[in-house]
């Protein structure tokens, strides 16, 4: 049996994912693109769009070329969207490694996906360094701070190489190679189309409005599709602002909502339940106008008092999609 949605149909987005994201960047110049919600470092749309652009000649002029891999290995930072954009529009498919990975475990995704080049940071620089020894064939090593021995993404904001002119088919040219968890078997890699990530923005948009003004809060990882699609591209595409964590600490949290006065959350079940911490936060918070969660949060995690009633005073339009 056919189902007809009951939404209007959505056109293919035939971009490349870079021009489909930051398409309108120059539109919305000075406003807040990204924010270190760990020590407020900014980069405006107008950066993050000349930022991206200078990368992606840096990377070009390095030897990355249409068709090759490049994996970044990084937990969420304010360079992670810029990194991943500079790659696809030097031509490359971004493969998103977990920041935990062992060296085994990143050297099998290395080796599965067909990569040649790592972007990852200092502190991660050992596990991937161990990781291209197993595998071989990794071309170079860079990193989005800074390493002896190893170029930096910082520097080549920089660069005066010309920008690579490419002809990009977002039908059939791969943008993103996340890998699966790997919860029923071995992580297998999904190849993802520009046209397939960009049209899946398009249909997110009726659901999920946000705009100049919105302040999302992203502590989901970037690495997985989630993090990548909502947290990153989706904000980015329409205006908003997306302030970043690299990790889930709870009254880090709660601060960053209170101190950027975030308006839109997106969290997994294990998130939206609000566990009481063994120590409870010593901070209230403003209140967020709506949060999303993965799928509803476990029934058997109770809410403490304290947290059950601050979750019902600051949502009380929130909504939860599936």
């Amino acid at each position: 049996m056919a189902f007809q949605s009951e939404y209007t149909p959505v056109e293919p987005v035939e971009l490349p994912i870079h021009e489909a994201v930051l398409g309108r960047a120059a539109e919305y110049g000075e406003t807040p693109a990204l924010i270190d919600g760990t020590n407020g470092d900014t980069i405006t749309y107008s950066q993050l769009d000349v930022f991206h652009r200078h990368i992606a000649a840096a990377l070009a002029e390095a030897g990355v070329r249409k068709g090759d891999v490049l994996a970044l290995h990084s937990p969420n930072t304010i360079a992670y969207p810029v990194v991943f954009y500079a790659a696809t529009r030097a031509g490359a498919s971004v493969t998103t490694i977990h920041p935990l990975s062992t060296a085994e475990e990143f050297a099998k995704q290395l080796a599965d996906s067909s990569a040649r080049w790592i972007v990852t940071i200092s502190p991660l620089l050992g596990v991937a360094r161990r990781a291209a020894e197993v595998v071989g064939g990794i071309e170079e090593i860079f990193v989005c701070d800074s390493a002896e021995g190893h170029r930096s993404i910082l520097d080549m904001l920089a660069s005066t190489a010309p920008e690579p002119q490419l002809t990009i088919d977002p039908c059939e040219d791969i943008a993103a190679l996340p890998y699966s968890s790997g919860t029923t078997g071995v992580p297998k890699g999904v190849m993802l189309t520009h046209r397939s990530i960009a049209t899946n923005l398009a249909q997110l948009e009726p659901f999920l409005p946000m705009g100049p003004g919105d302040r999302i809060l992203a502590v989901l990882p970037f690495f997985h599709i989630y993090g990548l699609t909502a947290l990153m591209n989706a904000p980015l595409r329409n205006g908003a602002t997306v302030v970043v964590l690299p990790r889930f600490d709870l009254d880090q949290f709660l601060g960053a909502i209170q101190e950027h006065r975030i308006n839109g959350l997106y969290v997994s079940p294990h998130r939206s339940s609000w566990p009481s911490p063994s120590t409870p936060p010593s901070r209230s918070t403003t209140c967020p106008a709506w949060s999303t969660s993965s799928a509803p949060p476990p029934r058997s995690t109770p809410l403490s008092h304290r947290h059950a009633r601050t979750a019902s005073v600051c949502h009380p339009s929130s909504r939860r999609t599936a």
